[in-house]
């Protein structure tokens, strides 16, 4: 037991370095490459922040594990919404100035039920996979054409001065990106092996292993990120990162995962896990959407996703069962 739990600690705090070594290295190299900085802002760094989802639910697909990419992928979207940007907002409430940040809240909600509608069945058949996957190069192909059109945005101001601030050499750049990139993959191995034996030893199902313990570590580059961004005043940075990587967990991991190895849900999941998942959602565009103003997250608001997060967690350390 005490092996799987250093290799859970150790394969965790690889993932936090790599990943930010990735993104690091994948946002020099676009802005080398003249990439607009709101579709690198958008897309690259809502990627690089989703990579260790990715990388680890494709893992555990690949190691007959479906289960952990389901939870690790709605797990995390729940930790983002509810933990994360609750503690954001508490440290600096959250101004919504980018127009394109305010156009993804009811996309996000639309992909939201979208999983739930396919997963409805108690499965993620290969078709439900590609179905998302197709939805994911929508997506893609609506941020190239919403970074095109819109240039002055105040999500595409803030990335602009966070890239000039972390200028470095085109070489250095992509020697970050691999070697984030290949670290990624390694510490990922290492985490989903020491889950999956710990939810063993434990006799738990693999989807609560990927609620809890896999999405709260794969989240905490999300974590430093936004943060980070809040103290610095870049509030659309902030709120880019959680939506960018919501959106990549529903449609991309999910999908990745799914198309790799079909995966049952289980029951639970339906009526416990996604129900808080798609209400996060909706009230993160309450808070958010702002009709006759621009949104805002007060601290207020912050407490209240932080407390639905604390009672989905005692919700869910009560019904933990075997497998």
């Amino acid at each position: 037991m005490l092996l799987p739990i250093a290799a859970v600690l150790t394969g965790l705090m690889l993932l936090i370095w790599s990943a930010d070594r990735f993104v690091e290295g994948a946002s020099a190299t676009a802005r080398h490459l003249d990439v607009p900085p709101l579709l690198v802002g958008m897309v690259i760094v809502g990627f690089g922040t989703s990579a260790p989802e990715m990388v680890v639910s494709v893992m555990a697909a690949i190691q007959g594990n479906p289960g952990l990419a389901l939870g690790n992928a709605w797990g995390s979207n729940i930790v983002n919404m509810g933990l994360i940007l609750g503690v954001t907002a508490l440290i600096a409430p959250i101004q919504i100035r980018s127009v394109v940040l305010r156009k993804e809240l009811p996309l996000l909600i639309g992909v939201s039920l979208l999983s739930a509608a396919l997963a409805w069945d108690l499965t993620i058949s290969r078709t439900d996979a590609g179905v998302l996957l197709v939805a994911f190069g929508c997506l893609m192909v609506w941020s190239v054409m919403t970074a095109r059109g819109h240039g002055e945005d105040a999500l595409a101001q803030e990335t602009a001065t966070e890239l000039e601030a972390g200028a470095m050499p085109l070489s250095h750049a992509l020697m970050w990106l691999a070697v984030g990139l290949l670290v990624l993959v390694g510490a990922s191995r290492m985490l989903v092996w020491g889950a999956v034996d710990i939810a063993q030893a434990l006799g738990l199902s693999d989807l609560v292993i990927g609620l809890t313990v896999l999405a709260i570590g794969t989240s905490l580059p999300e974590l430093a990120s936004c943060v980070a961004a809040a103290r610095k005043g870049e509030d659309d940075i902030a709120l880019g990162n959680i939506l960018g990587s919501c959106l990549f967990n529903t449609l991309a991991v999910v999908g990745m995962a799914g198309a790799i190895a079909p995966m049952d849900v289980e029951r639970a999941a339906l009526t416990r896990d996604l129900p808080v998942m798609v209400g996060l959602t909706l009230l993160l565009f309450q808070m958010g959407r702002g009709w006759l103003r621009p949104g805002r997250i007060n601290r207020w608001e912050a407490g209240g996703l932080l407390t639905v997060y604390v009672a989905y967690t005692f919700w869910l350390l009560g019904t933990m069962g075997p497998r």
